[in-house]
Parts: C-alpha cells; structure tokens; sequence
C-alpha cells in the first residue's frame, strides 16, 4: 500500500521549525558526502504547443541520505507564465521509496514541501547570522517570498517585514502575512524594502540586479533564493564585493548562477552552510555583511518528505492506496 498526501494534509502537520531541524541535518550529511545526490536532468517542454517555443521546465530530483530509512524522486515544473493564469509557478511530487526494499510507500504532493524546506534555508541562516529581533526586507512577492519570511518568523523574533514588488502582488502579500501574525507592510521601492534591514531576502525570477548594492547597511545579511541559474541575476557584484563571506546550501552549483557569473568568485570561495551548525563559523563582527546564496537540493526534499510522512502516519492522516 502506497499513503497518499494532498496539500491540505501536509499543511496540517507541517511545522516549520521542526522541519528547519530535517534541512540542518541534511545539510551537514551533504557537506560531509554522506548522501546520494545525481545531477538533476531539467528539460523544456510545451515546445510545439502554443508556439516554437518551450512553455515551462521540468525536473527530475532523486536523493538518499546516507543510513536513513527512506529515498526520494521529485518530480517537479517550473512555468513562468501561470502566474497570468492564476497558477503556481512551481508544481512538484514526490515518491518516498523504503530504502532496503524500494517499495514505494508514499506519493506525496511536492510543491508545498519544496517551497517549505527552501524557506527553511532562509530561517536557518538568520537563525545564525542575525540578531533577534530581525527586521526584514523582502525582494518579489510571490511563494517563497512568503515561505521565507515565514521560516524567519517561525526561527527568529521578528520586529518587521518591508516587501516591495513592482506590481500589486506586495498587497497580497503583505496580507497574507499579516493575517499570520507576521507584522508587515508594502514598500514603495525595493530601496526602501532594503535600506536599515537586519535580514533582505531576495527572492525573484529576475535577470538583472533588484537593488543597488550601496542600500545596504553595515551588518546585512542577504539571503538570494531566486537566481538559481545562469540566466538569473538579483545581486549586484558590489554586493560580492561588500560581503566579508559567502555562504551557499550547495556551493558548487550556487557558483553557477548569474549572481556569481557576473563575479570573480569560484565555488572555492563559498563556504558550506553546514559550517553555521558544526564549525561554529559565522560572523567576526557585528557590521559585517554576510549572503547566502541558495539554489536547493534534493537531499532537503528528501528530508522534509520523510518527516512529513512520519509525522502523517502518527495522526492517521492520507489516503492507502494499492498502485
């Protein structure tokens, strides 16, 4: 029997802070080469559809932690243009397998999940790299943006929360939020979302820079979620510039994206976030500027699927299914 979950049943047993613990876990694993992590193949599709041209991305995303009880396959897509048909960008499923006998034991829906444990990036970063409380300033408007802020909130004591996006999405956003009991409001630039912030979290489908380096003020730590490709770019090199170091969940692949093609940096130059947790190594001073640049993995997918699965069948929660 296969356990189905649908989005409103792991909405029902998804806790971020618990789950920001699974992502930390899986993050010292991947930085010591305890996991099984293939190259992602990414393909277009919808080419031929409506024009020659490709409509969205799809992903294929396995990963196993080393001595854990269970695997996983995401299959998920990415298509920019839902959101004028008043879709999700993002849509995912995951299968969690038995790792001793590859049985599948859940099918579940992925899309919450993924934007759940990338979140859970942001909350663990200022966890360690901010001090309470954190005023927040937020880039984009849309899914993680919200995930983002909800992981801080859900991680650290927050005081406030700018998001600025060029259309009425900020609106939107700002009230969700603040029916979540995070204290927001919409800025009227992302200068002003940016400027005397603790934690700017950037999080876009941009291809070039969402602020001016210079906005930022001593102490800032940059969290970049949406540049996690070549063609994307929301960071200015100045800000490289500026950092005393640089932080990335997956350091050779977040070397790849446009935010560090338009740099000097290797992947050399990053270090593992996993260091926050097991080295201690964080901030040298209090005016430092810091940035955590996050492209995702499969091994957090993993990780959140499991605890989500484990947390459902402790409440009787999803459908046994015979496939």
């Amino acid at each position: 029997m296969v356990l189905v979950l649908t989005d409103a049943e792991i909405d029902e047993v998804l806790a971020l802070e618990s789950l920001a613990s699974e992502v930390e876990h899986a993050l010292v694993k991947q930085a010591a080469g305890e996991v099984e992590r293939p190259e992602r193949p990414h393909y277009p599709v919808g080419e031929g559809l409506d024009s020659d041209d490709p409509l969205g991305t799809g992903l294929v995303m396995p990963a196993y932690v080393h001595g854990e009880d269970y695997f996983a396959t995401k299959l998920a897509s990415i298509h920019e243009g839902n959101a004028e048909r008043g879709l999700s960008t993002l849509h995912a499923q995951i299968v969690l397998a038995d790792a001793r006998t590859g049985e599948p034991v859940a099918f579940l829906d992925g899309t919450r999940i993924t934007n759940a444990r990338t979140g859970c990036i942001g909350g663990l970063a200022a966890r360690e790299l901010a001090t309470d409380p954190v005023r927040i300033g937020v880039v984009g408007a849309g899914a993680q943006a919200r995930w983002q802020t909800r992981a801080i909130a859900a991680l650290c004591d927050v005081e406030s929360v700018a998001v600025y996006s060029p259309s009425d999405s900020k609106h939107e956003c700002v009230d969700v939020l603040d029916e979540e009991g995070i204290p927001a409001k919409a800025a009227e630039s992302a200068v002003d979302a940016v400027r005397d912030k603790d934690v700017v979290v950037t999080a876009t489908t941009n291809t070039d820079p969402v602020f001016p380096a210079d906005a930022l003020g001593p102490g800032t730590l940059v969290v970049a979620i949406g540049a996690y490709e070549s063609g994307m770019q929301e960071l200015e090199p100045a800000v490289f510039d500026r950092a005393a170091r640089v932080f990335g969940d997956v350091p050779e692949e977040a070397a790849t994206t446009g935010d560090i093609a338009a740099t000097s940096l290797t992947a050399a130059d990053f270090v593992p976030m996993a260091a926050l947790f097991e080295e201690g190594v964080g901030r040298e001073s209090a005016e430092e500027i810091v940035v955590v640049e996050s492209v995702g993995s499969a091994v957090f997918d993993v990780a959140a699927a499991t605890a989500i699965y484990e947390a459902a069948q402790e409440t009787g929660l999803g459908t046994d299914l015979a496939l």
